[in-house]
């Protein structure tokens, strides 16, 4: 078993950790968690920081929004997280398109300069007919 397999274990999170790892998860911050739940803000960083732990109502509540246990909270066991969210990798599609958007950019930019050029030869044209 590798770390990763065990990263909200009794050993290596606390309540804290695993409220916050959950909620990061649920894509959630910390004012929208306060405000979804009816707590102030210092509430749910007591709660992450382990200086407070919330009422059983709370905890709840808490339990519902975040898709885990009340179990998994406490100790770590139970319906939770899989492990922390894998960071998002660029794909094949993302690489090509930012080069088809290059190169949109580069024509963009060639047709600018042609129009500036052309400006320039009508603004010459109609100085001489004045």
């Amino acid at each position: 078993m590798t770390a990763m397999d065990n990263w909200y274990s009794n050993e290596s999170a606390t309540f804290g950790d695993r409220v916050a790892g959950a909620r990061e998860t649920a894509g959630l911050s910390q004012e929208d968690f306060a405000r979804r739940l009816g707590v102030k803000l210092k509430t749910v960083r007591d709660w992450e920081d382990d200086a407070l732990e919330p009422r059983a109502n709370k905890l709840q509540m808490l339990a519902g929004m975040l898709n885990v246990s009340i179990r998994w909270l406490l100790t770590g066991e139970g319906e939770g997280l899989d492990g922390p969210p894998q960071p998002a990798t660029s794909s094949a599609g993302a690489a090509e398109a930012l080069g088809e958007l290059a190169r949109m950019r580069a024509q963009m930019m060639a047709l600018a300069s042609d129009m500036g050029h052309l400006e320039k030869r009508l603004r010459a044209m109609l100085r001489e007919t004045i």
